[in-house]
């Protein structure tokens, strides 16, 4: 194992224990009771973003003051990030937060009982680690997790700590998903047979940030503490601002899209993870110095671990240059097409008389599964209505729709695609271990 090996899972180890940049011994006992009706719930944002400042932020500001809650403070180790989402806030809610130049600081403010984590990728698990052992409850934005080692510290602290953590996975709110998941457990539709996927873009500059990059000073932020512990890298902006393209912080694709999918196929089937995975991406028209993919294929089984014989298969297909096709979820049965995205049920494709020899034909009628019309452009209510649920849940104490296991569940999926797109290799997972399997190549 090379030492960058060992200093990650040294890294994750003392995260786990909650010694990760701090001598602060966190007295997390006295933030477990049951916060009473009346009892203002103060909250921290780690890490000022576009996504904080377009969502994060907007939808617990909506929910806030019907459910006393209040946002006290910002964390950011960026200067130039914590003081505009210091001034973003005080600007929104007309009070002034306090700031903190990192979430050690953040943890020592006693009016901070439950943070939002918006930060890179690579952070999230362990950015949520830290506040899980601080005693605070954890809105943590997907992917909750893009390594395994970090998946199983995550949920290991969850479940000793017994906080309450959403993952930022709305669609498990949003009445599309809510619908189709009462249409396919029906068995109205029969059993799957293949589910295709689609994001598709055409955006030469999306995830880059030419402003913020050259904004960047080193001497005004902490380049080890952005690291985590995740690679030995030296300084460099472009990895800092435009995570995304660079892997190991991001897989790109997979984890800023694909896992909003999966996610959802999880919610509607009850299915937690693929059996396997093969999958291949390229760079294809955006040589511009990224290492992550701009064009993705993955193919998934999915269906009972116990039963082989039984299964459907998922295609997940996204592309960065070509928008044709947009964004799509649809499902296929024996018996018809269902689209998640729009709610058309139809029997294209069905059994037909003339083929059914025997068999019982198609008797799917065409219809809806949910108004289109009404839910258009719905995702910002899904926000909204996730944001909700989560701060509805720190005061019951009962779990939330995205769930810590719902975050592991995605995140072994998406681990083991991670896995098969960078190995060229068949991905399946150990069971026991908890752990992502390689197939041994065979020459035929």
């Amino acid at each position: 194992m090379s030492k960058l090996k060992d200093s990650r899972r040294d890294f994750i180890k003392r995260a786990s224990a909650g010694a990760v940049g701090s001598t602060i011994v966190w007295d997390a006992a006295s933030y477990a009771r049951v916060l009473g009706a009346n009892d203002r719930v103060g909250v921290g944002i780690v890490g000022f973003s576009e996504r904080s400042q377009e969502a994060l932020i907007p939808a617990l500001r909506a929910n806030a003051a019907a459910r006393n809650f209040e946002i006290v403070a910002v964390s950011d180790i960026w200067r130039l990030h914590r003081e505009e989402g210091a001034a973003f806030i005080s600007n929104l809610t007309g009070r002034t937060v306090a700031q903190a130049r990192n979430n050690d600081e953040l943890y020592e403010m006693k009016d901070v009982q439950a943070v939002v984590i918006g930060t890179a990728d690579h952070q999230h698990a362990l950015h949520g680690i830290e506040a899980l052992r601080a005693g605070r409850d954890a809105y943590i934005e997907k992917p909750l997790a893009n390594t395994m080692a970090d998946a199983r510290a995550v949920l290991k602290v969850a479940k000793e700590t017994g906080r309450i953590v959403q993952i930022g996975t709305q669609r498990r709110s949003g009445e599309k998903a809510i619908k189709a998941r009462e249409f396919i457990q029906s068995g109205e539709f029969g059993e799957l047979t293949q589910v295709q996927f689609m994001t598709n873009a055409n955006q030469p500059m999306r995830w880059r940030r030419p402003k913020l990059v050259a904004a960047l000073r080193r001497e005004e932020t902490d380049w080890n503490r952005f690291l985590m512990g995740r690679t030995k890298d030296e300084w460099d902006a472009h990895k800092y601002i435009e995570f995304r393209l660079y892997w190991p912080y991001s897989s790109g694709i997979p984890c800023q899209w694909m896992v909003h999918q999966l996610d959802a196929l999880h919610f509607v089937t009850g299915f937690t993870r693929p059996r396997s995975v093969v999958a291949q991406g390229g760079i294809y028209s955006w040589r511009d110095g990224r290492n992550n993919p701009d064009t993705v294929t993955a193919v998934f089984d999915y269906g009972p671990l116990d039963d082989p014989a039984k299964g459907f298969q998922v295609i997940f297909q996204s592309r960065m240059n070509n928008a044709a096709g947009g964004s799509a979820d649809i499902y296929h049965s024996i018996n018809g097409v269902f689209n998640a995205t729009t709610g058309k049920v139809s029997p294209e494709g069905g059994l037909t008389e003339r083929y059914a020899k025997g068999m019982k034909p198609t008797s799917l009628s065409p219809g809806s599964v949910f108004d289109e019309a009404k839910l258009r452009g719905s995702g910002e209510l899904d926000m909204l209505t996730h944001m909700r649920n989560w701060m509805e849940c720190i005061r019951s104490r009962k779990q939330p729709v995205a769930d810590i296991q719902a975050g592991y569940q995605h995140s072994v999926a998406l681990c083991m695609t991670i896995a098969a797109m960078r190995s060229g290799s068949r991905a399946t997972f150990d069971e026991a271990k908890q752990e992502v399997i390689l197939a041994k190549e065979r020459m035929l």
